[in-house]
């Protein structure tokens, strides 16, 4: 069973920047397609991005100039740089294995005043 263990988000001002990291156990993690999704409660969780085994990254409309999905598989990590922060940004953001039957990230709030 991989695990996910999330880090990063917080409280930060309109337009200002968050860096969200996801690190995974277990082994093949440089070929593993990764996501990072978000919540608001109420809502379904929604895609935020994608990016393959090889760094190809795929975006929400919403989210694409400003946030950018990049990956260490030295590491086993997957990053998620936000900037230009808008309050509806505000969710808690999980990342996502692809892997089999999936695996998710306990979840991480960010919040985004106005």
């Amino acid at each position: 069973q991989v695990q996910l263990v999330q880090s990063g988000g917080g409280l930060v001002q309109a337009g200002g920047s968050l860096k969200l990291s996801c690190a995974a156990s277990g082994s093949g993690f440089s070929s593993k397609i990764m996501g990072w999704y978000r919540q608001i409660p109420g809502k379904q969780r929604e895609l935020v991005a994608s990016i393959s085994g090889r760094g190809s990254t795929s975006y929400a409309d919403s989210v694409k100039g400003r946030f950018t999905f990049s990956r260490d598989n030295a590491k086993s990590t997957v990053y998620l740089q936000m900037n230009s922060l808008k309050p509806e940004d505000t969710a808690v953001y999980y990342c996502y294995d692809y892997t089999l039957l999936g695996s998710w990230g306990q979840g991480t709030q960010v919040t985004v005043s106005s």
